[in-house]
């Protein structure tokens, strides 16, 4: 019989979340359109447990237009009141507007650096990679938040966007002794 891989012991055990771990944390990301996705997922996790909005992922995509900035940007009141009777969903106004002013910034960053990824990527390398690993903010993840702050973003303080930076490969993060660790 086969040892099972070690792991981060964050994801235990379920299969969503060891699916999560094995095959998207940590792993670079340049599309836009995953980078948004990211951004409101992590938004929508804030004071929750990340398992709890894998388990609404799916929810997310289909409410939100496959994660399309373009018609996530254009959603009104209306369909924020919609969204608010979704049951898939982490029923917070506050986080489902803040997608839609969100879209509008993500949009704005992509039409001044050619794509959002660009942007993000260029951010990240003015700072320096070394930093503490089992930390739950950096200084690139506090840079990240104050810019998209002043972009209009919400849901996006600097334990989020550390959090996205994990999640994206900007930090390989994995821990010693997870099959993944050192890992690009």
């Amino acid at each position: 019989m086969a040892k099972p891989k070690a792991r981060c012991f964050w994801c235990g055990d379920d299969p969503l979340y060891v699916a999560y771990h094995d095959e998207e944390w940590g792993v670079p990301v340049h599309d836009d359109r995953l980078h948004f996705e990211q951004l409101i997922l992590e938004g929508a996790q804030a004071g929750l447990s990340w398992l709890t909005v894998l388990r609404k992922r799916e929810h997310y995509r289909k409410a939100f237009a496959r994660f399309d900035p373009k018609k996530v940007a254009r959603f009104d009141a209306k369909k924020i009141d919609a969204l608010m009777q979704n049951t898939g969903l982490v029923r917070h106004r506050g986080k489902l507007e803040s997608a839609v002013g969100n879209a509008r910034a993500f949009l704005a960053i992509q039409a001044e650096h050619a794509s959002y990824d660009a942007w993000l990527w260029a951010q990240a390398k003015a700072f320096p990679a070394k930093r503490d690993q089992m930390a739950t903010t950096s200084p690139l993840a506090e840079y990240l938040s104050k810019e998209l702050r002043k972009r209009g973003m919400k849901f996006v303080g600097p334990s989020i966007m550390h959090a996205t930076l994990q999640a994206i490969g900007v930090y390989q993060d994995h821990l010693p002794g997870c099959w993944k660790y050192g890992r690009k």
